[in-house]
Order: C-alpha cells, then sequence, then structure tokens
C-alpha cells in the first residue's frame, strides 16, 4: 500500500469539530486561522486546504 496523502496539521476556531492523533492548532478568530494556516503550510512544505469558514487541514501529497 502507497500512502499518496497524510494530513500534517489542523487549524480550527472551533475545538469541537475536531479529534484525533494530528496536531490540532485552535486560534481566537479568522484572521488566526488564516496566519497559522499560511506559516505551517511553508514550514511543514504542505498545502493548506479550506475545508469551511473555520477549519484549515495542512496536507502533505507525495
Amino acid at each position: 500500500m502507497i500512502i499518496e496523502k497524510s494530513i500534517l496539521a489542523v487549524i480550527t476556531t472551533d475545538a469541537t469539530k475536531v479529534q484525533g492523533s494530528t496536531s490540532v492548532f485552535i486560534c481566537k478568530d479568522r484572521e488566526e486561522m488564516d496566519i497559522f494556516a499560511k506559516n505551517l503550510e511553508a514550514i511543514l512544505d504542505g498545502i493548506a486546504h479550506a475545508i469551511g469558514e473555520d477549519l484549515y487541514v495542512i496536507v502533505k501529497h507525495f
């Protein structure tokens, strides 16, 4: 089995929408969430995907 994608981090303003074993970043508002997504995208060498108004996932595509 070859893994082609992996979720590296989740960024949200609503902690009730996430759970699991990946890194989760809870932000106070949309502006802070956007900053976290942009920075983590670069740091982790992944791609930030907006899933909704209050949720991003950082995904690594192999």
